[in-house]
C-alpha cells in the first residue's frame, strides 16, 4: 500500500521515513511550488550518494595489476561493500590510454564486474582511495572502502556479474607498426540499476597485450541492506 499523502506541505530539510500506510508530508520550495526529483538526485540530497576517483590529474593507473594483461587477482580498483550495506552503482566511467601499436592485432580491454558474495579481505598490496559524499555539505561517510593499483595478489574474486566490457583491437592494415589506434572508453550508466548487497565488491580492470593505463570515476547510492527490499 502506498503511503497516504497529508494535505499540508512543508520545506523542512530533514527526511522522514515512515511505515507503510502512514501519513507523510508533501515538500515544496519556499515560494510554495511543488517539485519532484528523480530518485538518484533525491538520494544525493540526503547524503546517500558517494564517489571515488581512480588516477589523478595526468597520472593514470597502470593496467594489468603489476603487469600488462588483465589479471583476476590484481584489479585496477575495488569498491568493497561490507555486510549490512547495499550499493547501487549509478555511473562508472573508465578512460584508458593506449600506446602505439607494436604488433598487428594488439588488444586492450576494460571490464567492470561484481563479486556478489565476498568483500575485499584486506589482503594484497594496493593504494587506499578516498570516498567522497556527492553532497559536499553532508558529513555522512561511506561504510564502503576503496582501493586501486593492486600490485600483489588479493584473494581471487568471483566475477558473478559483468556490468561492462569493452575491447579495442589494433590493426596496422598493412602499414608499419607504431600507428595510433583510437581510444578505449567505457561508460556504465544503467537504466535498471542493480542492487549490490554486501558482502560484495564492485571491481574494475583494464589491460591488454600492450601497456594500458587508465582513469576511473565510480558513483553509487549507498544505504543499509534492510532498505533494499520492497
Amino acid at each position: 500500500m502506498a503511503a497516504i499523502i497529508k494535505g499540508l506541505a512543508r520545506n523542512a530539510g530533514s527526511v522522514e521515513r515512515v511505515s507503510e500506510g502512514a501519513e507523510v508530508f508533501l515538500r515544496m520550495l519556499r515560494d510554495g511550488t511543488l517539485v519532484s526529483a528523480n530518485w538518484k538526485q533525491a538520494a544525493i540530497f540526503q547524503g546517500l550518494g558517494f564517489m571515488v576517483n581512480v588516477g589523478a590529474l595526468s597520472t593514470p593507473i597502470a593496467g594489468g595489476g603489476n603487469g600488462t594483461v588483465v589479471d583476476l587477482d590484481q584489479p585496477e580498483f575495488v569498491v568493497s561493500v561490507p555486510s549490512g550495506v547495499s550499493i547501487m552503482p549509478i555511473r562508472v566511467e573508465i578512460t584508458c590510454q593506449l600506446p602505439l601499436i607494436a604488433t598487428d592485432s594488439d588488444e586492450s580491454e576494460l571490464l567492470l564486474a561484481v563479486d556478489q558474495d565476498s568483500a575485499w579481505a584486506a589482503d594484497g598490496t594496493s593504494t587506499a582511495e578516498t570516498i567522497y559524499n556527492m553532497n559536499t555539505l553532508k558529513g555522512t561517510a561511506s561504510r564502503c572502502s576503496a582501493i586501486s593499483l593492486v600490485s600483489a595478489d588479493l584473494t581471487d574474486p568471483v566475477l558473478d556479474l559483468e556490468l561492462m566490457h569493452r575491447v579495442a583491437l589494433g590493426d596496422v592494415q598493412g602499414t608499419a607498426a607504431n600507428a595510433n589506434w583510437g581510444q578505449l572508453f567505457g561508460l556504465y550508466e544503467p537504466v535498471a540499476v542493480p542492487v549490490i548487497n554486501g558482502p560484495a565488491m564492485l571491481i574494475g580492470y583494464w589491460g591488454g597485450t600492450v601497456a594500458t593505463t587508465g582513469f576511473a570515476c565510480a558513483q553509487w547510492i549507498e544505504f543499509p541492506t534492510t532498505f533494499s527490499t520492497i
